[in-house]
């Protein structure tokens, strides 16, 4: 595995069914990059996601995660990779039974022998570094908005100091303002802890404002690139996304027109 990549997948099979939604994708992400993953509606954005963390069992090819094969570690070595990456899932995927500060302490009292003060103090702090006011650390996850809701699943994600955070539509559901501030936190959280940021999104002003790098997903397989380089990519999808009307709107808002 090359030192630069935190993640290389070779050959990857997905197929459900007849149905095959990627036929031998090879992708690699950089350490230290924030990854943008789009494409069109059952090209297999979340999937991918889920592909790599674990949660879907390919059909076929090699995934690499931190110079470790993630697809066959068992028992301790498997635990220990997954301490290693967050997740902040589309809906937050927070337990509606415990507040704010519950939810982030799960995974601590899971993975470490930390103390309970340590953890809830730790918690408290995971909790102020994505922006929320401290009484949010008692509310339940119905009692929060959904920018407060998303901002709650980041800390979560962040609980364990992880190396990389992967992120399922972060913005979705969010008004642009709400949305244009959580890409700001993102950003400056990736910057300040160095994380690597794999970020499945359909939100162009989030692409054009935040990624170093954009995965599409296109014939079942990745086009990768920076903005600048997909804009001059023939591939008619590609043509229609970047450099549609929503594609120029959101290059002229950041001054990329």
């Amino acid at each position: 595995m090359d030192p630069g990549n935190v993640i290389e997948v070779r050959g990857l099979v997905n197929q459900f069914g007849t149905n095959r939604i990627h036929d031998g994708l090879d992708l690699d992400v950089h350490k230290g990059e924030v990854l943008g993953v789009v494409g069109g509606s059952g090209t297999g954005k979340s999937v991918l996601l889920r592909t790599i963390i674990g949660l879907n069992r390919a059909r076929d090819g090699e995934i690499m995660v931190l110079g470790q094969d993630s697809r066959n570690l068992k028992g301790r070595e498997a635990r220990r990779l997954l301490r290693r990456w967050g997740v902040l899932f589309q809906d937050g995927a927070l337990f509606s039974s415990l507040t704010v500060e519950q939810n982030i302490a799960v995974s601590m009292r899971e993975h470490t022998r930390l103390p309970g003060h340590a953890i809830n103090r730790l918690a408290r702090l995971k909790i102020d570094m994505v922006g929320l006011p401290l009484h949010a650390c008692s509310k339940y996850p119905s009692e929060l908005s959904g920018g407060m809701r998303k901002r709650a699943g980041l800390a979560r994600a962040l609980a364990l100091d992880p190396e990389i955070v992967f992120l399922d539509e972060p913005t979705a559901g969010l008004d642009p303002i709400g949305a244009a501030d959580f890409d700001i936190l993102i950003r400056d959280l990736q910057r300040s802890l160095g994380l690597t940021v794999f970020m499945v999104t359909h939100d162009l002003d989030s692409l054009v404002a935040i990624t170093d790098r954009i995965a599409v997903l296109v014939d079942r397989k990745i086009k990768v690139g920076t903005v600048d380089e997909l804009r001059m990519d023939d591939h008619p999808w590609i043509q229609d996304y970047f450099n549609g009307p929503r594609g120029r709107a959101a290059m002229a808002s950041h001054g990329r027109d």
